[in-house]
C-alpha cells in the first residue's frame, strides 16, 4: 500500500468547517487504498496571535521559550483533525514532532531537520490508522522543542515524504498553485503547471509564499516531487520537480516580490582582508540570515557595506552591527525598513542575453530607482522602494508577456 503525505496550511484549518473539509479530503484519499500521513499547521492566524502575546510580555523573548510557545498551535490542530476523522468513521492518531522523532539542530525558531525517525508512523500505518503530525516543529538531541521558521510545516511534510519513501507529497494551501505573479497584484497571472526545483527555490527566496524555501531545498536533495494544490478546489495545481526534457523552459517563469525585508548599511569601513568576515560572522552566530550584500568600491582605503535581511531579525542585527561598527572604527551605520525586493525568475534566462537590461529598462521607464542588484543564472533581483513594488510587478509581468504562455516558452 503506497504512502501519501498531505500537508494542510493554517488557512485550510482556520475554523471548524474547514477542519471537517480537510478530514473529508483525507478520508477520501484513504478510501483510494492509500496509507495517509497528514501534516497540519496551526489554526488560521494562531501563530501570529501567539507571537503578539509574547511581544506583550517581552520585546525580545528568549528564542527557546518562543519555540515552547509557538509549538502549541499545531498541537491543537492535529488533535481537532483527528477528532474530525473519527467522526467520519475512520481511525486516526495525532502526534507532535517530538513524538514521531523529527530531530533538528539547536537553532531555535529557525531549526533545520537533521533526522526523521519513521518507525512509530510506519507502525500506526500498518495498523490501518491515518497518522496526523504537527508541522513546523521538532526536537533537539537534548529534548528541547524547536520550530522550523515561517512555513516550516512544508519542510515537515517533505522530510516525512522522504523518510517514508512516500509516493507523493501534496501541499494543500489557499491558492491553486504557483502563479506567474501574485494574483492579488496581477489579476491575470497564470497558473504554472510544472516548475523546476531551481526555479521554485529562487521564487521562494525572492518572496513567493507558496512554499517555504527549505522545503524546496529538502525536496530537491531528496528527490521528493511536490504537488501544490488548493484545499478548496479540485484544480490541477503545480508540480515541483527536477527539470527533464519533456518540460517547457520559459524564458521568464514568474515575477516575485518581498516586502518583509530591511536593509542595514555600515559606512566608512576599512577596506582590508577579513573585514567582511568580521561583519557577517557575528550575525551568523546569532542566527541572522543575510540575503543580498553589496560592497562599494573602495575610496581612500574605506568602503560601505550594505545588506538585506528579514525584518524580524532587524532589531537583533542592529544591536550586533552597532558593536561591530565601533570595533572596526566605521563612520557609522543606519537601517531602512521601507524597501522591497522584486525579481524575475526563469530557466530560459541562461540562454537569452539581455534580460537584465530589459528589466532595468522597465523599472527606469516607471521612474523606479534600483538600490541593490543580485543575480544568478536564472534570477535577477532588485531592491527598490516599497511604495513602488506593485507597479514594478505589474509592469514586469506585462513586459515579459507572462499572461500569454506561448509567447515566452520554448521546448527543450
Amino acid at each position: 500500500m503506497g504512502i501519501v503525505v498531505q500537508k494542510f496550511g493554517g488557512s485550510s484549518v482556520a475554523d471548524v468547517e474547514k477542519i471537517k473539509n480537510v478530514a473529508r479530503r483525507v478520508v477520501a484519499t484513504k478510501l483510494e487504498g492509500k496509507s495517509v500521513v497528514v501534516v497540519v499547521s496551526a489554526l488560521g492566524d494562531t501563530t501570529d496571535k501567539l507571537v503578539e502575546l509574547a511581544r506583550q510580555i517581552s520585546a525580545s523573548p528568549p528564542e527557546r521559550e518562543m519555540d515552547m510557545l509557538l509549538a502549541t498551535g499545531e498541537q491543537q490542530s492535529v488533535a481537532l483533525l483527528a477528532m474530525a476523522i473519527y467522526e467520519l468513521g475512520r481511525e486516526a492518531i495525532s502526534f507532535t514532532g517530538y513524538q514521531v522523532g523529527i530531530v533538528t539542530d539547536n537553532s531555535h525558531t529557525k531549526a533545520r531537520i537533521v533526522d526523521v525517525k519513521s518507525e512509530r508512523i510506519l507502525q500506526e500505518l500498518e495498523d490501518g490508522k491515518i497518522v496526523i503530525v504537527a508541522g513546523f516543529q521538532g526536537v533537539t538531541v537534548d529534548n528541547d522543542i524547536t520550530t522550523l521558521g515561517r512555513g516550516g510545516s512544508d519542510t515537515t511534510a517533505v522530510a516525512l515524504a522522504a523518510g517514508l519513501k512516500a509516493e507523493k507529497c501534496e501541499i494543500y494551501t489557499d491558492v491553486e498553485g504557483v502563479f506567474t505573479a501574485d494574483p492579488r497584484i496581477v489579476p491575470d497571472a497564470l497558473l504554472v503547471s510544472e516548475i523546476t526545483y531551481e526555479e521554485m527555490l529562487e521564487m521562494a527566496a525572492t518572496g513567493a509564499k507558496v512554499l517555504q524555501l527549505r522545503s524546496v531545498e529538502y525536496a530537491r536533495n531528496s528527490g521528493v516531487i511536490i504537488h501544490v494544490r488548493s484545499s478548496f478546489t479540485d484544480g490541477v495545481g503545480t508540480v515541483v520537480k527536477e527539470e527533464d526534457e519533456g518540460m517547457e523552459r520559459p524564458i521568464i517563469s514568474g515575477v516575485t516580490h518581498d516586502t518583509s525585508e530591511g536593509k542595514i548599511t555600515i559606512y566608512g569601513v576599512p577596506d582590508r582582508p577579513g573585514i567582511a568576515a568580521k561583519v557577517f560572522r557575528p550575525l551568523a552566530a546569532a542566527n541572522v540570515n543575510v540575503d543580498m550584500i553589496v560592497q562599494n568600491v573602495s575610496y581612500e582605503g574605506f568602503t560601505d557595506i550594505s545588506f538585506t535581511l528579514n525584518l524580524d531579525d532587524l532589531p537583533r542585527a542592529v544591536s550586533i552591527i552597532e558593536n561591530i561598527a565601533k570595533e572596526l572604527g566605521a563612520r557609522g551605520h543606519d537601517c531602512e525598513k521601507g524597501i522591497a525586493k522584486v525579481a524575475i525568475i526563469g530557466a530560459g534566462m541562461k540562454s537569452h542575453p539581455g534580460v537584465a537590461a530589459e528589466m532595468f529598462d522597465v523599472l527606469a521607464n516607471n521612474g523606479i530607482n534600483i538600490q541593490m542588484i543580485s543575480t544568478s543564472p536564472i534570477k535577477i533581483a532588485c531592491v527598490i522602494d516599497a511604495k513602488n513594488v506593485e507597479i514594478a510587478v505589474r509592469s514586469l509581468h506585462e513586459h515579459f508577456q507572462l499572461s500569454e504562455e506561448a509567447v515566452t516558452s520554448e521546448v527543450l
